[in-house]
């Protein structure tokens, strides 16, 4: 009881804090006043370190214990975020940033481990992973009501110090969890892995981020995105066969875990994209405020939760994840593919909230089971690694979704003006487009998930431990 709840506060935390800055940083940026060039890190900064850190946290909650891990990390994560929130200065501000991603990277896979070796019974399992990923997938729509709401009525300071209440909470709920073994303790940390992953990480974030700003043919855009990526083929070089591997590669060799990780992957690159530009339409096209804007979003959020607890919860101790993640995808497919006929006047019962709806059902469907799959049959001296490698799946690929959808709709708007659309329409033609490609990454999700994910009942898979 205490483990779930702990992790529950943990994981929303974590989701939250993914996207509650979003609507505080205009805000942030009146009282700072710093640019708008640089009003991006404050973004950046949290995904660079998190993602940065990420691999390096998992190894080392296998090694000094996972609650030990998560208490280190929430502690952490509640001073970096009272840094934040009494910040004067943008450099402040991005430092306290990068904090709360370094917390973020100690915490989240320790805590994912945790409830990964706490429930390991198919129902229980089930149950749990249900919650965890209800929580996980609603987290980006609750992040932009909730810092909505504080930024108009209180002070865009307390998108950072609400974190302050939720790890003191999630810390007293550690203090009552049962530890779980450090299995690892004579192995090494992998130092030239770590710089290298986190190196890695560093130039691909920094290139994408760079590249939506200016252009992908710009200096600063491809020569980091190239250095990045030769930094993570080096890794992965590196790591084969390696006693004291940051990140094991027998892990994504097997073939469920590896279909529930680009699942997730892929997943988490198409939603980011399709709650970007709803974000923008209701506020830029339709007027809205930003607290309507995050009400706006509620049905995404219900219909998350219905379909985790309900499917999910019930059904992947029963058939696996092959029939739940491809047909989650494909509810996403329908709910994106109705976004992209958005008019231009407010008609949000008909044009927004039927996709809203199938969005979240379909994101409950894809989650919990692939979160539960890919951390599934491990012994607990991976547990840490293969949590962090969920994260690092979910963050990768709302990255790399922002920046490719991104940037095809403002190239596409681009297109649409120079051919004589009013700036409204052109607008409009850019989100479509938009939402094209989310639907075809969902597609391909599907497509995926239905060859490499398994059916039938996961107890053989669950009880024997690799």
């Amino acid at each position: 009881m205490w483990t779930l709840l702990t992790v529950s506060v943990t994981q929303m935390m974590v989701a939250l804090d993914a996207t509650i800055m979003s609507i505080a940083i205009p805000r942030a940026q009146r009282d700072l006043g710093f640019s708008t060039s640089n009003r991006q890190w404050l973004i950046t900064a949290y995904v660079l370190a998190f993602g940065g850190l990420v691999f390096v946290g998992g190894r080392v909650g296998d090694r000094w214990g996972h609650r030990r891990t998560l208490m280190i990390g929430l502690a952490g994560f509640a001073v970096a975020s009272g840094l934040g929130g009494v910040a004067h200065s943008l450099s402040q501000l991005i430092t306290a940033r990068a904090l709360q991603g370094a917390s973020g990277a100690l915490c989240a896979p320790a805590a994912l481990a945790l409830l990964s070796l706490r429930f390991d019974e198919p129902r229980e399992r089930a149950r749990a992973f249900a919650l965890f990923g209800a929580i996980g997938a609603s987290g980006t729509a609750v992040g932009l009501l909730l810092g909505a709401a504080l930024t108009q009525w209180a002070s865009w300071r307390w998108c950072l110090d609400v974190n302050i209440v939720l790890a003191l909470a999630a810390l007293l709920g550690a203090l009552r969890t049962p530890a779980t073994p450090s299995s690892n303790a004579t192995r090494g940390f992998d130092p030239v892995g770590a710089v290298l992953s986190g190196a890695g990480w560093f130039g691909v974030v920094y290139g994408l981020a760079h590249g939506v700003h200016s252009s992908w043919t710009d200096r600063g855009t491809w020569l980091p995105l190239t250095a990045g990526l030769m930094f993570e083929v080096w890794f992965v070089l590196l790591e084969r066969g390696r006693v004291d591997a940051l990140v094991p590669l027998r892990l994504v060799t097997e073939r469920t875990r590896l279909g529930s990780l680009a699942a997730l992957f892929l997943a988490a690159a198409a939603f980011f994209g399709v709650s970007l530009f709803l974000a923008v339409y209701l506020q830029s096209t339709l007027g809205y405020t930003p607290i309507r804007t995050g009400v706006m979003f509620l049905p995404l959020i219900v219909g998350i939760a219905v379909s985790a607890s309900g499917a999910s919860a019930r059904l992947w101790s029963v058939v696996g994840p092959r029939p739940l993640v491809p047909v989650g995808m494909l509810l996403a497919v329908m709910g994106s593919v109705l976004f992209t006929r958005l008019p231009a006047h407010p008609n949000y019962w008909g044009s927004v909230f039927p996709g809203l709806v199938l969005v979240g059902l379909g994101l409950g469907l894809i989650v919990a089971p692939a979160s539960a799959s890919a951390t599934a049959a491990l012994h607990s001296r991976d547990a840490g690694a293969a949590s962090a490698l969920v994260n690092a799946a979910q963050q990768i690929g709302a990255s790399v979704g922002l920046a490719l959808l991104n940037t095809i709709a403002v190239e596409s708007t681009t297109r649409a003006q120079n051919s004589g659309a009013s700036s409204g329409l052109a607008t409009l033609h850019g989100y479509s487009v938009g939402f094209w490609w989310a639907a075809g990454l969902f597609g391909l999700g599907a497509i995926f998930s239905l060859a490499t994910l398994e059916s039938g009942s996961p107890r053989t898979l669950v009880s024997s431990r690799a």
